[in-house]
């Protein structure tokens, strides 16, 4: 480890810039431009009768899945994308971390309306449904993946980056043969974070309504939106026992082997005594059309590396493609002009009693994160760098864990209702609770995969001279893991926000149970389909998240990075 002096120079995290004011008015903007086009949907949209059938569950199961991989593919594209030009461009990095911070800041259950109503009035209803659901899941999925490929890219040591500079690597061959694995770990157990949180949010995105309108798609999260909305508590645990038997079906063909086979890019010296084992990858290993497949990839990649130029390699543009890149900005920036005149016209509509309110609520609300947040903190550290340094401890607790995180607390809040409603405070414990649910996985899957990444010749070093558990928690275990802990935190910070629209604000049936919050006023102007109070709920919660990502947990991450990596 070596000790970088910490740069004061980064001016786009420690105030604020025209670019986020710019960002703000755009989201105010293309806010309105999606209610604008959803005026033109039809006023009412019934969905499908969801079944209750045990024999519906395998089906249910299926189409679930489909949208939570159509979905992942999306968030993955996305964050290898815009996480990697964040981390190239220092320019570009000064306008899509703030447009990253805003993104997922954004109430997912307060942009879906949007997002419905605008797919609803383009295309047909079927199509716009299934895309909006993808969409949602996608919202809950790409963030912590983009962070973690970003604050890979940003730690990678300096003489690997050498390295690629004297072998003269192009930027495909640097990117499969340093970045993709150096980002191996983390982005993997990101992944299994990802999926536990598509499953978290996917009772919202198959069963929806704004006003008259319901959207309804079949699937499992609709099944346990249903069977929660009935009071059918043998219902619910069908559909949590399927949503169990699918997680464990792919932490068994999925997960594990991807997790065993990225212990081959671990940096170190020496080989870790017990290897994570999968039964499915020493079969594949031994399959030969694998071989065979690997045989043909390689060949391919060979061809693509002599061809005669890199299509990854920027190229400067020419004139007709400058020229055109204007006119989509110019026509773009007048668009989300024209909206965001028109979201202030409907921000003008919002009373101050209201106004008065939200704030309140943020201050609430905030409470709220920061209890759940640190909850979160003080047991998934040594849980998470017990499952990521010990494989036997993680071959028995990796499954319980996938299995926890991808159970929607939704689901269960009902049974949390019930145990704690009639306590003093009862409903106050049961939102941070919910919240926690939520979020303490983006803590608990960064922390494995930072633990999982230290060498073991750091390990073994440190029982060579002899380091008590205290010394090597503070010499070796927390300055590894604070790139990792402040990734999580700030992913679960923007998580626990998120949740709070669900955990504050509750229906079951004709009762509505809520707790005075930010997330209660979004869910609660969703219902109505009042959007003036959804607009500037929504900005509200955006202005704070940021605020928080500005103030602390981009200092701290520019800490993290600067002193603590691998070099």
């Amino acid at each position: 480890m070596t000790a970088r002096r910490f740069e004061q120079s980064q001016p786009y995290w420690r105030r604020f810039t025209w670019v986020d004011g710019a960002i703000l008015v755009a989201l105010a903007g293309a806010f309105y431009i999606g209610l604008h086009l959803g005026r033109e949907a039809p006023s009412v949209l019934p969905g499908p009768e969801i079944s209750l059938a045990p024999a519906m569950l395998p089906w249910y199961a299926l189409r679930s899945i489909g949208r939570m991989a159509a979905a992942y593919a999306l968030s993955m594209g996305f964050s290898l994308l815009y996480g990697g030009w964040a981390a190239r461009s220092r320019s570009a990095e000064r306008i899509l971390l703030p447009l990253l911070d805003v993104l997922q800041s954004v109430p997912i259950l307060s942009f879906l309306p949007v997002v419905l109503l605008s797919l609803a009035a383009l295309l047909p209803l079927r199509w716009a449904v299934e895309l909006a659901a993808v969409v949602l899941i996608f919202t809950s999925q790409a963030w912590n993946l983009t962070f973690c490929w970003y604050q890979s890219l940003r730690t990678i040591p300096k003489e690997l980056h050498e390295a690629a500079t004297v072998f003269r690597l192009s930027r495909s061959q640097r990117l499969r043969s340093l970045e993709l694995p150096f980002a191996a770990i983390p982005l993997v157990w990101n992944s299994v974070m990802s999926w536990a949180g598509g499953w978290f949010f996917l009772m919202a995105a198959e069963i929806f309504t704004v006003g008259s309108r319901d959207f309804r798609l079949p699937g499992l999260g609709s099944y346990l939106h249903e069977a929660a909305q009935r009071g059918d508590g043998h219902a619910i645990w069908q559909g949590i026992a399927t949503l169990v038997i699918v997680i464990v079906a792919l932490d068994q063909l999925v997960w594990r082997p991807l997790l065993a086979w990225t212990e081959r890019f671990k940096l170190e010296m020496v080989r870790s005594g017990a290897p994570t084992r999968s039964w499915v990858l020493e079969g594949l290993r031994a399959s030969a059309l694998v071989r065979l497949a690997k045989r043909a990839t390689s060949r391919l990649f060979d061809v693509f590396d002599r061809g005669p130029s890199d299509p990854w390699e920027p190229h400067p543009p020419g004139p007709m493609l400058k020229l055109l890149r204007w006119g989509v900005t110019v026509v773009v920036v007048l668009v989300l002009a024209w909206g965001a005149s028109r979201a202030m016209h409907l921000l003008a509509q919002v009373p101050g009693t209201e106004w008065v309110a939200i704030a309140g609520g943020v201050a609430a609300t905030l409470a709220r994160v920061t209890a759940a947040l640190a909850v979160a903190v003080l047991w998934t550290i040594p849980v998470g760098v017990a499952i990521g340094t010990k494989p036997r401890v993680a071959a028995w607790l990796q499954p319980v864990v996938q299995v926890t995180a991808s159970v929607p607390a939704t689901a269960l809040f009902p049974i949390v209702l019930a145990a704690l409603a009639q306590r003093p405070g009862g409903l106050e414990v049961a939102a941070v609770l919910l919240m926690l649910l939520g979020t303490q996985w983006y803590v608990l899957f960064n922390v494995i995969g930072g633990a999982a990444a230290i060498p073991q010749d750091l390990r073994y070093t440190s029982d060579l001279l002899g380091l008590d558990r205290l010394q090597r928690w503070r010499t070796l275990v927390l300055p590894a893991l604070a790139p990792f802990l402040v990734t999580g935190a700030i992913t679960a910070s923007g998580g626990a926000w998120n949740a709070s629209v669900v955990a504050e604000h509750a229906t079951f049936g004709t009762t509505v149970i809520a707790v005075r919050g930010i997330g209660a006023l979004i869910a609660q102007a969703t219902a109505n389909g009042d959007y003036p109070l959804l607009l500037a709920a929504t900005l509200a919660m955006v202005l704070a998240v940021v605020l928080i990502n500005r103030l602390l947990w981009r200092r701290l991450y520019r800490l993290a990075e600067q002193r603590f990596r691998l070099e």
